[in-house]
């Protein structure tokens, strides 16, 4: 699985308005068996992939997706989704490809802000921000960034917005597993000292749980350490949850907060659906859902208020290029 991986591969104010918006998959907490997954025929689609970047960008108003691992290897194109298809964008200045990647919004910069990743031949540390008022990338050059992992998991920080990342993998000379905790400036990482810190990582799930101030960490890999543990994280310390269930170690699953129904929600697994409560994980039943996927792309469109679920790969290793939303208000 790993070698596979390796081979192949958010100003204050305009923060408070993010707020409950943000995320990658949601689903209807209250609405629990009438809520469903939809297929949707778009128009236009970005190519099969796994583990492409995907985030929403609250300045441009939609869905933002970048790389990913094509049929033929690592990707660089970016695409965004209006709540009905996807567009490709040609823009004058693209990262290099990559897989892997992670992304997420930071509000005192009003950009997305996505990091390292894997291309053809080593694991990445580049940062590269996305401005969407004019649809532009740029690299944010710094002397000393963080060390170079594919698997991160970057979410907005509950109390300041910025983007802040934690863990990531790292399989060259030798496997490295990482647990620091970073937090975005505007121009450079700086990594946090926080009193506890969950157990090393790659791949798992860090979602913004608007509703307890909080952001939720759980599943992917640690290597040797088992990673099927839940952890919050307040915006100063992390602290580790004791839920009466708790879901798999799930690898390249999705993940979101739902605004409307203040829910925390994983897809994941055999096509399995999980609801986070705030204290445990509950499993729901959609009347319909994707088939068994992992290494997905996911998002809460904010300006459409519906989740949107992007590719993936089968268990066999094919490619996906399918758009799912889910439905049920």
């Amino acid at each position: 699985m790993l070698h596979n991986l390796k081979g192949g591969a958010g100003v204050r104010k305009s923060w408070r308005s993010l707020v409950g918006v943000m995320g990658v998959v949601t689903l209807l907490a209250g609405l629990g068996h009438a809520a469903t997954w939809e297929k949707l025929a778009v128009a236009t689609s970005p190519s099969p992939r796994s583990y492409p970047a995907m985030a929403y960008d609250s300045v441009s108003r939609k869905i933002v997706l970048f790389g990913g691992l094509g049929a033929a290897g690592n990707l660089n194109d970016t695409w965004t989704f209006d709540g009905r298809t996807w567009h490709k964008l040609n823009t004058p200045v693209a990262p290099p490809i990559r897989n892997g990647a992670t992304m997420a919004f930071d509000s005192p910069t009003n950009k997305l802000v996505m990091f390292g990743g894997f291309d053809k031949n080593q694991y990445l540390n580049d940062t590269w921000l996305w401005d969407g008022a004019t649809a532009t990338w740029s690299r944010a050059a710094m002397p000393s960034p963080p060390p170079r992992a594919t698997g991160a998991m970057l979410f907005t920080d509950p109390v300041t917005g910025q983007a802040t990342m934690f863990g990531g993998y790292n399989a060259f000379h030798p496997v490295v597993v990482y647990s620091a905790t970073w937090r975005w400036s505007g121009s450079a990482w700086q990594m946090l000292n926080p009193t506890t810190v969950p157990y090393p990582r790659g791949w798992g799930t860090a979602t913004f749980d608007t509703a307890r101030h909080n952001v939720v960490l759980t599943g992917g890999t640690g290597d040797t350490i088992r990673a099927d543990n839940t952890w919050t994280w307040d915006g100063s310390n992390w602290t580790m949850q004791t839920p009466a269930t708790q879901v798999a170690a799930f690898i390249g699953a999705g993940s979101a907060f739902d605004p409307t129904e203040e829910a925390v929600v994983l897809f994941a697994g055999i096509a399995e659906t999980w609801n986070w409560t705030g204290s445990d994980w509950e499993q729901l039943t959609p009347t319909n859902s994707p088939s068994t996927r992992n290494a997905v792309g996911m998002a809460y469109d904010a300006a459409t208020q519906q989740t949107v679920l992007f590719g993936g790969a089968l268990a066999n290793g094919a490619l996906l290029n399918e758009t799912w939303v889910l439905v049920g208000r």
